[in-house]
């Protein structure tokens, strides 16, 4: 087989490959094996007819014709490894010369994957912001955790801006009560504004048992649009309670005896959260940095089919969410032209990237042993809240396998730029990197601590049975 390599672009070649036909042997057997089983021809058992009979039954052309759909993928592919080619997508093959007995000949078009050397990675210089945390925000924290602990109990006035309400609601159009369009027992925070224009106001300076007509416009349903007299019906007047910020609080909210202990501790917390984020945001600035020092061709096939990816997940999310695409860029406040550009943009910067690390990783000769894929199974399963087991059963049926490899691959050299980068805060500090197995488990931690702070039962079983827990 001799094949020849012209170069169309950066990022695409054409392959000429020209094969005699003793070369063609074994996709010849392979055919009369094929057609023997499926013609009858008389005398002879199916599988057993020899090939000049199947020749003369089939025609000698409809062989030649089958034996080079056989053999052309593997002439492709042995050409491919033989000239150290890295091919992305299928290739565009087109057959140049087929006599029989002489030779086949064929041309095959296809995008590479772009030839180039990643440089400069060592000793990138990121800046990330601080990770100082300031009284405030330590506040803040315990603010947050006050609230989860807070109670609501009854005004004993008329309503004002922030109280918690039980109320009912019904709606006229033009005298004509609406039956689909009233509601009782409907909880509301006054001020929020969240359910009708108007009704913040018309409910200040109620009082328990009391009702008020105001006039809106109605929202969503079958009356959206149209102009209503609504009344509402004042049940209840509550306001937020919340516990004292005490050694009281501490033991009830924490595993800490004293108020001093859980403000040391929040703080901790905090100041560990914010190493995180500087390490993530460093990974990202990195990478950035990385992708825009290096110039590099893109194969459109490559970024057409991220750009493909994008837009699906994106019409996956508008689903499941219940939005139409005009209602998602209105709210990023963006034009159809401008979400096309940023898609486009971002999908070409991904494919760069995605280039950059695997060139790395094979300058670097890094791979991915069998544990290592096991691992980022269950951390994705873990994510999307499947069993690693269902995860991996699709996986391998969805071809997808290959998939995790890459993935792996990429990840560990990204965590050699990054251990190579030197990483500062915006104050001068040099930030210490840690090891993905310990930023690992201390963000397991975190998340461990995080749900154990949401659980509120011992403290409900401490309230007064009179008072109703905020929501």
């Amino acid at each position: 087989m001799k094949t020849d390599v012209e170069e169309l672009s950066p990022t695409r070649v054409k392959l000429t490959i020209e094969v005699p036909f003793e070369e063609l042997e074994h996709a010849f057997d392979e055919t009369y094996k094929s057609l023997a089983k499926q013609v009858r021809i008389k005398g002879f058992r199916p599988g057993k007819a020899p090939a000049r009979l199947i020749d003369r039954y089939v025609g000698r052309g409809a062989v030649i014709s089958e034996a080079v759909n056989h053999a052309v993928p593997e002439l492709y592919n042995q050409a491919v490894q033989q000239e150290e080619i890295y091919t992305l997508g299928q290739p565009d093959v087109e057959v140049t010369k087929l006599e029989d007995n002489e030779e086949l000949a064929f041309t095959a078009e296809v995008d590479i994957r772009p030839r180039f050397e990643v440089t400069g990675y060592e000793g990138l210089e990121v800046t990330v912001d601080d990770a100082e945390v300031t009284d405030e925000q330590v506040e803040d924290q315990i603010a947050n955790l006050r609230e989860r602990f807070s109670t609501l109990v009854g005004a004993n006035r008329p309503v004002q801006s922030g109280d918690h309400t039980s109320i009912d609601l019904s709606a006229a159009v033009d005298g004509e009560p609406l039956e689909d369009v009233q509601t009782s027992g409907l909880s509301y925070e006054v001020g929020t504004n969240t359910v009708l224009e108007g009704l913040d106001e018309t409910l200040e300076g109620m009082s328990e048992g009391e009702s008020a007509t105001f006039s809106t416009t109605l929202v969503g349903g079958e009356y959206q649009g149209q102009e209503a007299d609504v009344t509402v019906t004042v049940h209840s007047v509550k306001v937020k309670e919340l516990p004292a910020l005490d050694d009281e609080f501490a033991q009830m909210a924490s595993e800490f005896d004293t108020i001093e202990e859980l403000r040391a501790d929040t703080r901790s917390r905090l100041e560990e959260s914010r190493r995180l984020q500087q390490l993530s945001q460093g990974r990202d600035r990195a990478l950035e940095k990385l992708v825009d020092s290096i110039e590099l061709s893109l194969p459109d096939s490559a970024v057409d089919e991220e750009i493909s990816r994008r837009q699906q997940s994106l019409e996956q999310q508008l689903e499941q969410s219940g939005l139409t695409k005009e209602a998602y860029l209105e709210s990023q406040e963006q034009t159809e032209e401008e979400f096309e550009e940023e898609l486009t943009k971002g999908a070409r910067s991904a494919v760069k990237a995605g280039f950059i690390l695997d060139q790395l990783a094979m300058q670097e000769e890094l791979s991915a042993d069998n544990n290592e894929l096991s691992q980022y199974v269950v951390e994705q399963a873990q994510r999307m809240g499947v069993s690693p087991d269902q995860l991996a059963q699709h996986l391998v049926q969805s071809e997808q396998i290959q998939v995790v490899y890459t993935e792996v691959v990429r990840s560990k050299a990204m965590d050699l730029v990054l251990e190579k980068a030197v990483i500062t805060d915006e104050s001068g500090n040099v930030v210490e990197q840690k090891s993905a197995e310990e930023t690992g488990e201390q963000e397991e931690a975190a998340e461990s601590e995080n749900a154990s702070e949401g659980t509120s039962e011992p403290a409900a079983e401490q309230r007064d049975q009179d008072e109703e827990p905020a929501s």
